[in-house]
């Protein structure tokens, strides 16, 4: 091989010194606040911390410092609804998307690294030539056909560090849509948990208002059998009658929410609801969880996944401007081929050294005049850079407003579970009372219906508070990043 071509291929393997331009990312640091609340707002906390046992049996006990599992909704002890989760993960056909949305991302990733290195392609061919008057002066050379076979390879000098830019763009879009699938994720158990809940409690209420309605058919019966006894009126049956019909009508609005749950459980698992049914919870069947982690700010930051998604953006936005500034700079290209060539007819003598054919060529492209279309382009690179910044630290701060919505609101619902069961228990001596009241004379009808109304308002009201604060729950676990992704 000719001394220049061994001094050029090897220039082109050797890494060449260079810089890169634009801003290094550096990730953002993490908030040195401990705390989601102010001082003045203080969550539930261990009994064993506060010094004082709990006089409320519904209170939750944060533990602040502890980690969120993987699996975060085998909290609620629930074998139904672990084998409901584990379900959605393999058929979701969302999440299947993201999955294959995430690889696409890590192999454009894969083919921009390709360009840090020499490019090499094998070339042959074949061919009939004729070269016109003009080309060769005086000399005449008659049409001849030739064959060729060879190799080239090209270089482009990273001297600006334009390419490397490139792919810690792509690279950090990757990591982009790797978060993207891991929201995706902890939406999607997210939802399962939450459906399951509304199927819960939905039965319950259901179950209340049949008992209701058994009551007031019983009502019906009495009332009739005085009035044809002639011991009640005929406003008493028609008062017995308005209220079993007033009744009635709350049990088409629950059951169109029981349907709606079941639909879209059989939608998160990948299924039709026609081909799936969603299995009945109970809320006696979720057991809710009594201590509940607590990550710091700090760790917070590190796990969310939407917190790490304009993380990524962030990264993206700042290698685009590295991009963007290289593009100012002037392009090198380094390339060389190396074949043999031979005439048709001697085609057996192709691989003669003698055949050898070479060439080199350096060529440098750069920038004159472009009308201040990289500059904007530059330009506007910073802008977006801007704009990714702000979004990062939006997103970082509308997550502990969540975190800290989802503290006050589980201190409020143990709060209101001891109201509601404390009206319940009232509502139920109540009912009891006006009954027997009425059965001896001593109060009409209306004050039983009154008392029976008052007792639903209360178990209703109890089941709501219940599956409010399964649900709140269920969001703070969200709101901390749930678990890894499988």
């Amino acid at each position: 091989m000719n001394r220049h071509v061994r001094i050029l291929c090897a220039g082109l393997i050797l890494p060449l010194a260079a810089c890169t331009v634009g801003p290094t990312f550096k990730r953002p640091e993490a908030p040195a606040s401990e705390a989601y609340l102010p001082r003045d707002e203080r969550p539930a906390v261990p009994s064993s911390a506060s010094g004082q046992p709990s006089t409320n049996e519904f209170e939750q006990h944060i533990i602040a410092g502890a980690a969120v599992g993987a699996d975060w909704w085998a909290a609620f002890d629930s074998p139904a609804l672990n084998e409901l989760v584990a379900t959605a993960i393999a058929n979701n056909q969302t999440l299947a998307a993201a999955r294959a949305t995430l690889a696409q991302a890590q192999e454009l990733a894969g083919a921009a690294a390709g360009a840090r290195y020499p490019q090499v392609s094998l070339n042959a061919g074949a061919g009939n030539q004729q070269y016109g008057a003009q080309f060769l002066g005086t000399f005449s050379v008659p049409a001849f056909s030739y064959v060729a076979v060879g190799a080239t390879v090209s270089y482009t000098l990273d001297f600006t560090g334009g390419i490397a830019r490139t792919i810690e763009e792509q690279r950090a879009l990757a990591q982009y849509e790797q978060s993207e699938t891991e929201a995706v994720y902890l939406t999607l158990t997210g939802n399962v948990v939450m459906q399951a809940i509304t199927v819960a409690s939905t039965h319950a209420q259901i179950q209340a208002v049949d008992d209701l309605i058994v009551q007031d058919r019983d009502n019906l019966k009495l009332v009739q059998t005085e009035f044809e006894n002639g011991s009640a009126s005929k406003v008493d049956v028609l008062t017995a009658q308005s209220q079993l019909a007033s009744d009635q009508t709350l049990l088409p609005p629950l059951r169109q929410q029981l349907a709606a749950a079941r639909h879209a459980l059989a939608l998160l698992v990948g299924h039709a609801p026609s081909e799936w049914a969603a299995p009945d919870f109970e809320l006696t069947s979720l057991k809710l969880p009594r201590e509940l982690p607590l990550s710091l700010p700090s760790e917070l930051v590190r796990h969310r996944p939407d917190i790490l998604a304009a993380e990524a953006q962030l990264h993206a936005a700042t290698a685009a401007v590295g991009v963007a500034t290289a593009n100012l700079y002037p392009q090198i290209t380094l390339s060389a081929s190396l074949g043999q060539q031979a005439l048709a007819d001697q085609a057996d003598q192709l691989f003669n050294s003698a055949n050898t054919a070479w060439t080199l060529i350096s060529g440098i492209t750069a920038p004159v005049f472009k009308g201040g279309t990289l500059r904007a382009e530059r330009r506007a690179a910073v802008d977006a850079l801007r704009a990714s910044s702000a979004n990062y630290q939006q997103t970082v701060l509308a997550s502990f407003v969540q975190v800290a919505d989802l503290l006050d609101a589980l201190d409020h619902d143990a709060e209101l579970l001891a109201a509601q069961s404390s009206a319940l228990g009232t509502a139920r001596s109540n009912t009891e009372l006006a009954r027997e009241s009425y059965r001896v004379g001593y109060t009409g009808l209306l004050q039983v219906v009154d008392a029976q109304r008052l007792l639903l308002t209360a178990q209703l009201g109890l089941l709501r508070a219940q599956a409010q604060q399964y649900v709140d729950t269920a969001q703070l676990y969200l709101a901390l990043g749930g678990g890894a992704l499988h």
